[in-house]
């Protein structure tokens, strides 16, 4: 059959398995909307309040179900807004196509109306992209980008696409997607040099990452985890890949990880990374770092492999197949005096509030109390995004939607919405800081067209608060323009936008405000007034090892 290159796409689209795109219509895409409104009965289209929600929505989408998220947007300065959003799923390896339109083909390069080189923009952080310049290109380009997005590790990939191929008629044949699986070829060799170091070690720690949520290899790590009676610890893009109310567990790691974790890797003989990057975030001061450990690493890219820690052992392949081989080969081995010493080390109080006060963990402990663990949460990024992958029980995989390794102010709140459209069944929240949330607040307008049950809970400290934080213990309390001391009235803003708005500062209140909010079907917008000076513990001080974290006030003053 002859059809436009606009129906072409819509139609290999659908072919893709693509329910739902996220998109903001303009004059290159005219074509391309038009064929979206013809076939609206077949794919829902989604408009957000601005090109950078569209993305952010789209990889919210992707997180929340492991399928490729979609968005679409007009050329020029509709290319450049999806920037952002791009970059972000490229540093945390969320499949993701984005469709943008551009000038016809005859005007490319002449500075013409809302032209930019999207494709040379966007190169560093795209798995690939395409300019389709010839209409009989375009099918074939559309199921090789959705291939690449979702092979191997994920990640986004761009298809710009001239105003006429848009238009251009040719020949569709259309074409079930083809599935042809993997072959990584792990060697019996490889998984028995695994296992050696395994049974061997006395003093295990299992360290898993995002790619374990990716790979669907969280039943897997559980095994592991308990075939080798070790314990577990989850970089930040790991909440949820095994679960936060298991005994093995000890908290994140890093950073902001917990003393536990810290010491634990520290101490350890060997360190398992499972579908984990070693970001700088994790391993602090590089040649501190496990000290004492081998390292084994499980991923699925070579690429991570020595990158930023030597290795001793690793292995390439898909995280789920490689994990179900080395849980057959584990020996049970009694570790009791190693776990014992990391389960003391868990159980050492952390206290984080002052009695009667309004703080942020006893809102997270109680939002997670009153869900049982079985919502989606996403965040924008700062103090309160730290606070919720601490306090916070992740129990399953695909439950924290958050910017980890580009760390995207304004994610949250589109990224909320992607996820609330993919899985209406899911109460999602959006946990964020006043400065993270104004940044792309305008989204409010799009939740609440679509009707969307968010809930958002703003940790309102007047402050960029992280920032202020590094400015408080290492800046001499020189507060350079963190500090946000504006009028905006959050609950009128939320009225403004046809939400539903609460002001919270009393500790008393939390749980009836939260149960009135989840009793609502409705956007919902909680503002919370904490301290601002209320910091995020615990802590390692850049270029401070793992062991030297600093879990409250009075180490900072004894350091």
């Amino acid at each position: 059959m002859r059809l436009t290159g606009a129906d072409i796409l819509v139609e290999c689209l659908i072919e893709q398995g693509v329910d739902t795109i996220f998109g903001f219509p303009g004059g290159a895409v005219l074509n391309i909307y038009d064929s979206l409104y013809k076939a609206q009965d077949r794919i829902r289209h989604y408009l957000t309040s601005h090109e950078q929600g569209a993305a952010h929505a789209a990889d919210g989408y992707a997180r929340a179900t492991g399928k490729v998220g979609v968005c679409l947007a007009t050329s020029g300065p509709g290319a450049t807004n999806l920037v952002t959003g791009i970059a972000t799923a490229y540093m945390d390896s969320i499949p993701m196509v984005a469709i943008t339109g551009n000038v016809p083909s005859q005007l490319l390069g002449k500075d013409s109306f809302q032209e930019v080189d999207i494709a040379g923009i966007t190169m560093p952080i795209t798995k690939h992209n395409y300019v389709v310049r010839n209409i009989d290109h375009l099918a074939e380009t559309i199921r090789k980008a959705f291939q690449i997005a979702k092979q191997d590790r994920p990640g986004p990939v761009l298809i710009d696409i001239p105003k006429d191929v848009s238009i251009q008629e040719t020949e569709y044949e259309p074409q079930k997607i083809s599935q042809s699986p993997p072959n990584y070829a792990v060697g019996d060799e490889a998984i028995a040099q695994a296992l050696a170091l395994i049974n061997r070690s006395e003093k295990p720690v299992i360290y898993a990452g995002g790619g374990v949520i990716t790979a669907d290899a969280a039943q897997e790590l559980y095994q592991l985890a308990v075939n080798a009676n070790s314990p577990v610890t989850l970089s930040l893009m790991g909440m949820g890949a095994f679960p936060a109310t298991h005994e093995l567990y000890t908290g994140m790691i890093g950073m902001h990880g917990t003393k536990a974790s810290n010491l634990a890797v520290t101490a350890c003989d060997l360190l398992i990374a499972v579908g984990a990057r070693f970001s700088d975030r994790v391993i602090s001061k590089l040649d501190r770092f496990a000290p004492k450990a081998k390292i084994l690493q499980i991923d699925i890219d070579e690429a991570e492999v020595n990158k930023n820690i030597r290795v001793e052992h690793h292995i390439i392949g898909d995280v789920k197949d490689v994990l179900g081989k080395i849980n057959t080969g584990i020996k049970a081995k009694n570790r009791s005096q190693w776990l014992s010493y990391v389960m003391a080390l868990k159980s050492q109080p952390q206290p984080y509030s002052v009695q009667g006060e309004l703080t942020p963990e006893y809102i997270l402990d109680k939002i997670s109390e009153l869900t049982g663990g079985d919502a989606i949460i996403a965040t924008e990024v700062g103090q309160h995004q730290i606070w919720t992958a601490q306090h916070y029980k992740f129990t399953k995989p695909r439950s924290l939607i958050t910017s980890g390794g580009l760390g995207t102010m304004g994610f949250g709140l589109g990224a909320a919405i992607g996820a609330a459209i993919a899985c209406p069944q899911k109460r999602v929240f959006n946990i964020a800081g006043d400065g993270s949330f104004r940044m792309n607040l305008n989204e409010l307008a799009t939740a609440v067209e679509y009707e969307l049950p968010i809930i958002v809970v703003i940790m309102n400290n007047h402050a960029l608060g992280m920032v202020r934080q590094w400015q408080n213990m290492f800046y001499d309390q020189r507060y350079s323009q963190t500090t946000l001391d504006r009028k905006t009235d959050f609950v009128k803003l939320a009225e403004a936008f046809g939400a539903v708005g609460y002001n919270l500062t009393a500790k008393a209140d939390v749980e009836n405000v939260l149960k009135e909010a989840l009793s609502l079907n409705r956007t919902v917008v909680i503002n919370c007034e904490i301290d601002r000076d209320h910091k995020v513990w615990p802590m390692v001080p850049p270029g401070a090892a793992l062991e030297e974290v600093i879990v409250g006030e009075s180490d900072l003053i004894r350091n």
